[in-house]
C-alpha cells in the first residue's frame, strides 16, 4: 500500500531531513533509508534509519545530526540510548532518526514494521 500523503513534504521538514541526511552521510553511515511516514504516524513525518559500524560510530552520527540540527536552528525534542550506543533515537520532531548497530537493526526490522511507507535512500533523500 502506497502511503496515503506521498506528495511533496512541507519545506521545512524537507530542510530539517536533509540537514539530518548529510549529518549522517557526513559520518560515514550505512544502509540508510528514508521513511516518508506521513498518514501513518501522528508523532512524526519522516523517519531515518542507518547503521553504524561499532557502538562509537552510533553514537558519532548522532551527535554529528545533533549538532547539525542545532547549527540549522531545530533543538532536538529528545536523544535516547545514548548512553549505550546499540541504537541511539534523535527526535528533531517532524524527522526521526535511528542510528543502530547492524545487529540491533536486524533485531527489530523498522522497515517491515512500517512496510506502508514510501521508502526512500540517501540519493532520493537529497532530491
Amino acid at each position: 500500500m502506497q502511503n496515503p500523503a506521498a506528495g511533496e513534504l512541507d519545506p521545512d521538514v524537507e530542510a530539517l531531513k536533509k540537514v539530518a541526511v548529510n549529518a549522517i552521510e557526513d559520518m560515514k553511515g550505512q544502509n540508510l533509508s528514508v521513511l516518508d511516514v506521513r498518514g501513518l504516524s501522528t508523532f512524526t513525518e519522516v523517519m531515518i534509519i542507518v547503521t553504524g559500524t561499532s557502538n562509537r560510530h552510533v553514537k558519532s552520527i548522532a551527535n554529528n545530526v545533533i549538532v547539525d540540527a542545532k547549527h540549522a536552528g531545530t533543538q532536538p525534542l529528545g536523544v535516547e540510548g545514548d548512553q549505550t550506543g546499540e541504537w541511539v533515537l534523535v527526535d528533531l520532531g517532524d524527522v526521526v532518526v535511528h542510528i543502530m548497530l547492524a545487529e540491533t537493526r536486524d533485531f527489530y526490522q523498522l522497515e517491515k514494521l512500517w512496510s506502508d511507507a514510501t521508502i526512500g535512500t540517501s540519493r532520493s533523500a537529497k532530491n
